[in-house]
């Protein structure tokens, strides 16, 4: 009977310590250090850059898109380059300094897009819409550039996005 009590009584020890350890505080005091502590950022899985959620807004309408981060010089002359794919909900933002007037083409770049050029003051300045794959013309933008988004080709006028619609990222 020995060996049953000590099974026994481990047993009722294992237990307590498991409903110590699911107890309401100690389930409080877990979430909290789980939301206390800093969340890494999302990644593309094809290009590796940061994820970040950007908002077009419209008189009547917002539409998001997950977008990519192009943020160094490297990571923007590469920009959507050698891609076959782009989700009708899928982007990618170049940050710019200086507010200069930005230039864009196509070269090596298989999809179609349509790239959104954005004002200093984050309103939509002009859209370069369906830009031809591959095509080494310049197109850009009618001012002075805070960022310019790129979508998959003819998705702007599907959704009403145009000229001073308002981005937000």
């Amino acid at each position: 009977m020995g060996i049953w009590r000590r099974n026994l009584t481990l047993l009722a020890a294992a237990a307590t310590c498991a409903l110590a350890a699911c107890s309401p505080q100690a389930a409080t005091e877990s979430n909290q250090a789980a939301s206390a502590a800093p969340t890494a950022p999302q990644v593309h899985a094809v290009s590796g850059l940061e994820l970040i959620p950007v908002t077009v807004k419209s008189d009547d309408a917002e539409h998001e898109f997950v977008t990519e981060v192009a943020r160094s010089p490297q990571e923007q002359a590469r920009g959507l380059m050698f891609r076959t794919e782009l989700g009708p909900n899928e982007a990618m933002i170049f940050p710019r300094e200086g507010n200069r007037v930005a230039s864009f083409w196509m070269k090596n770049t298989p999809l179609p897009l349509d790239i959104i050029f954005i004002g200093p003051d984050r309103r939509i300045i002009n859209i370069a819409a369906q830009t031809t794959p591959y095509s080494l013309e310049s197109v850009t933008a009618e001012g002075p550039t805070a960022a310019v988004l790129e979508i998959p080709g003819g998705r702007a006028a599907e959704l009403g996005i145009g000229p001073g619609d308002r981005v937000e990222w």
